[in-house]
């Protein structure tokens, strides 16, 4: 084979094959290693001629005949004797694993598949043209340690496999296959491998809601991957053909929202969540819309304070479709605004509801709890009310320029302690600016100016003013102006 294109053979066995296979069937209900004998005489014949569909047929044929006979010690013998002939054709080889890996569930046992899979992992080692066929074997293994209930045996065997650098398998496939690694390092609790794996997936574009095409415009698609079908060569990909991709969509936000969560990151949970609300099955069903624009809220607010959580924020406000979740839209609508809210109001009014959720838990867990969630619950609803105490302490900041602490501490429903401590987090992340004066109990807000400063910033006023006055003046000129025109057409 030269450039993915196959060489023509040096004498075609047909003829030969179609007369001996019979044969050979019917011999092995008698004598299985005699007829086994029989075909592998004629398999040289045609593997010197580089005849591929006769080669192809009788590596087949003798798999065949061991199983049908229920030998499988033989046939595992066959498949790697058959895999190390000298010349052996690559696409022989690979059209008899694939025939094998179809008798795995016809196994009479879990011994007898576990030994058929590890014959076919070792016939496909190192082997480029069998990668895709190792990957799937590979997967089998991992599925049945995986039913045997070790899931850290499952993982190692499946992330052992760099399926991101298989060029000859769909990326349909390729992405199942990081799922369900990244899948069994979350069960396994491998936080730092999920997240390593997760990144394989590095384009989300793949998961983009694909627009909708004419019956024009779908049989021209057709006919374009027709095409490409008719000119790909043995050796290279498939081609990709437009699918639904949702289940796999979901899936890998799932995934990420879990990772997030167990990183506290608010932020980009929330951004997952947002991914999610763009899936059509997600918009047609109410009660899914209604959880995930729930949850895009929840972790919105729950996010620390700056720019980028500033923005989305107030694009989260403006969604339209919160008039679906009122209770969660008025609380979102407490943070847009520069106005005080009282965390025990907020707590009453807010509280019962937030943690009928998952999300939110007024108690913390007990020790021995196996309730479901991540267990994060009531972490989650410790940092709600952190983030109303910060959006007050801005809101302070900006109105006053100095405060005494103890009104302070009044307007924010805390002790000086406290107090102190969300302001240093809040002056530490250059949030606000505040020196705390604690002898004389005072804080102050106003930043102090140097005189360079002053001066630059009168001298600016300055030049607004002058330039203002230069315009009035030009304005009054022309008013003159056009009065005395005026007068004069009169007369």
């Amino acid at each position: 084979m030269a450039d993915g294109k196959l060489s023509k053979p040096d004498k075609d066995f047909s003829k030969e094959v179609d007369s001996q296979l019979p044969e050979a069937q019917a011999l092995s209900k008698s004598n299985l290693l005699a007829a086994i004998e029989k075909l592998s005489s004629l398999e040289k014949q045609t593997r010197q001629a580089s005849d591929l569909a006769s080669t192809s047929r009788l590596l087949v044929g003798i798999v065949t005949l061991c199983k049908d006979r229920a030998d499988w010690k033989q046939l595992n013998e066959q498949v790697i004797a058959l895999s190390k002939k000298h010349g052996q054709l690559k696409q022989a080889i690979t059209k008899m694993v694939q025939v094998v890996m179809e008798f795995i569930p016809d196994a009479p046992s879990a011994e007898t598949k576990l030994s058929v899979i590890e014959t076919l992992r070792t016939v496909t080692e190192g082997r480029i043209f069998v990668e895709v066929e190792r990957a799937r074997v590979t997967r089998m293994l991992s599925d049945m340690k995986k039913e045997q209930g070790d899931q850290k045996a499952a993982r190692d065997i499946l992330c052992e496999l760099q399926v991101e650098t298989f060029g000859s398998m769909a990326r349909r496939e390729k992405t199942e296959f990081i799922l369900e690694q990244v899948q069994l390092c979350i069960d396994t609790e491998d936080w730092t491998q999920a997240g390593i794996l997760s990144r394989k997936i590095s384009s989300t574009r793949y998961f983009a809601r694909k627009p909708k095409l004419t019956p024009a415009e779908e049989e021209k698609q057709k006919k374009e991957l027709e095409e490409k079908e008719k000119n790909r060569s043995v050796d290279d990909p498939p081609i990709e053909k437009p699918e639904d991709v949702t289940d796999l969509k979901l899936r890998f936000y799932e995934q990420q929202i879990t990772l997030a969560k167990h990183d506290n990151n608010y932020l980009e949970a929330c951004k997952h969540y947002r991914a999610v609300l763009d899936t059509e099955s997600v918009e047609e069903s109410p009660e899914q819309l209604r959880a995930v624009l729930q949850r895009v809220i929840y972790f919105i607010i729950l996010a620390p304070h700056n720019n980028e959580q500033s923005d989305l924020l107030h694009r989260i406000h403006r969604d339209t479709r919160n008039d679906m979740i009122e209770t969660e839209q008025s609380l979102l609508k407490l943070f847009t605004v520069s106005e005080l809210m009282r965390w025990p109001v907020v707590a009453q009014r807010y509280g019962p509801h937030l943690c009928r959720t998952d999300v939110f838990a007024a108690k913390a867990p007990a020790a021995a709890s196996k309730e479901p969630g991540d267990g994060k619950a009531y972490e989650r609803f410790e940092d709600l009310r952190k983030r109303v105490i910060e959006h007050n302490v801005r809101v302070v900041a900006k109105y006053y320029t100095r405060i005494r602490l103890p009104r302070l501490c009044q307007l924010l429903d805390l002790d000086e302690e406290e107090t102190e401590k969300y302001i240093s987090e809040l002056v530490t992340a250059k949030t606000i600016f505040a020196r705390i004066d604690r002898p004389a109990r005072i804080v102050n807000f106003a930043k102090q100016r140097g005189p360079d400063k002053v001066l630059n910033e009168w001298s600016s006023d300055m030049k607004s003013l002058l330039g203002l006055l230069e315009r009035i003046d030009h304005l009054i000129t022309k008013e003159e102006m056009m009065a005395r025109i005026r007068t004069t057409k009169v007369q």
